[in-house]
């Protein structure tokens, strides 16, 4: 039997907060003979603990949870940037990481030095990256800027080219963090095309974290769940655990854009929330007798009259049930989208849904022109649950069959 590519034991990580900066000899004794350098106590804090898992040849791993679950901490483990506090890794093969814009990249080189640079952290010959290059440009879509220093580069043209380097020179381990929610849609699914390519073909194994549930069922064959800097769920029913983590609330009602995601010149989307009918945040299952009110923020940079800004709401099984957007009524009836900051509210009616779990896409993009936030594909979710207050009928009290629940008017005609 093949020995795992990546054994994880007992991995724990653990920060001091406040500590900013470098600390003299003295500083460090009294620290560590100080009652407050227990572990446990006020001042520190655990990003991982006791995390365990094993990793087969070929796989491709989504690792999922809400934000400060730990899954970045794991990956900068992973990645040797960071070392453990505790626990031991074991990598089987040269690992390449992409986990930030900018990562392994010197910014005074050119695109071209880069990807030789690149090459020669990861043990190649300079043979072996030349016969790589022309394919990694073409596929990073940078021909004309492969000579300029790449700190001129978008964060587009930046991640385009880092993923390229990482998929292409052929590295036994690839790891990605949400650092593929930068640059267009096409873009987007061609490295998710990559990513199955390198996995299935070349027998690569592939770590991914995305908060982008729909690719992760679609890319994965086993999917890590952590909560709190620990494992809850692991194993290769990747859409079971895609659906309890949603039930458990571990994604989050709230979306806000990290820095450049979905970069484009029409329209910087900042963030994306589900809130009750007086404003505040969804922190609990709503009850189905109140609408679930959807907020969008963001900022026009370029006006378009083709500007279609909304959402699409999908089942626990990642199954459609309608988009909405702000261009769906009569056009008299069109909110204005004039340059500067906007805050965009639509309201879900209330007894509308069923019991359940469900995801909002972020849809964005330019009327049959071209998609910048696709539903379902490439876009950015949140999460909320509808609990009770389904009827007000005594024949339903409990879930009723179907997708919808809606109570509808009716009334004797005849």
């Amino acid at each position: 039997m093949a020995q795992p590519i990546i054994s994880v034991r007992d991995i724990s990580k653990r920060y001091t907060l406040g500590h900013v900066g470098m600390s003299s000899f003295r500083d460090e004794l009294s620290r560590l003979f100080s009652p407050r350098a227990a572990p446990g106590k006020k001042g520190e804090f655990w990003a991982l603990r006791d995390v365990s898992f094993d990793v087969e040849p070929g796989s491709i791993v989504g690792i999922i949870g809400r934000n400060g679950a730990g899954k970045s901490t794991l990956l900068k483990i992973l990645s040797r940037i960071t070392e453990p506090t505790e626990g031991e890794i074991r990598l089987r093969g040269r690992v390449a990481s992409l986990l930030e814009v900018g990562t392994g990249f010197h910014p005074e080189l050119s695109g071209r030095e880069n990807i030789f640079l690149n090459g020669t952290i990861l043990g190649m010959t300079r043979a072996e990256v030349a016969r790589k290059f022309d394919e990694i440009v073409a596929f990073a879509e940078v021909e004309k800027f492969i000579d300029t220093p790449v700190k001129r580069y978008s964060s587009g043209m930046y991640v385009r080219l880092a993923f390229a380097v990482a998929a292409h020179l052929e590295p036994e381990i690839l790891i990605i963090d949400e650092v593929l929610a930068v640059g267009d849609v096409n873009f987007q699914r061609k490295c998710l095309g990559k990513m199955q390519e390198v996995s299935r073909q070349d027998g690569r194994t592939i770590l991914f974290v995305s908060h982008n549930m729909n690719a992760v069922e679609r890319l994965c064959n086993r999917c890590i769940c952590l909560s709190g800097g620990k494992v809850i769920a692991s194993g290769a029913n990747v859409a079971d655990i895609v659906r309890t983590s949603v039930g458990r609330g571990l994604e989050s009602s709230l979306w806000s854009n990290a820095g450049e995601e979905f970069a484009n010149e029409w329209f910087r989307p900042a963030r994306m929330d589900i809130r009750t009918r007086d404003g505040q945040p969804a922190a609990a299952p709503f009850n189905n007798q109140l609408p679930v009110r959807v907020v969008i923020e963001g900022e026009v940079l370029r006006e378009h009259a083709g500007l279609q800004i909304g959402f699409g709401l999908y089942t626990s099984n990642s199954e459609l049930l309608f988009w909405s957007t702000v261009r769906d009524g009569a056009e008299a009836d069109w909110a204005p989208l004039p340059r500067g900051r906007v805050r965009l509210e639509a309201e879900i009616p209330a007894r509308f849904l069923n019991e359940g779990n469900y995801r909002l896409d972020l849809f964005l993009g330019l009327y049959h022109d071209r998609w910048i936030c696709e539903p379902g594909e490439s876009a950015p979710s949140v999460y909320f649950e509808i609990q009770g207050g389904l009827s007000d009928s005594p024949l339903w009290v409990e879930r009723r069959p179907g997708a919808l629940g809606p109570v509808l008017p009716w009334k004797v005609t005849a």
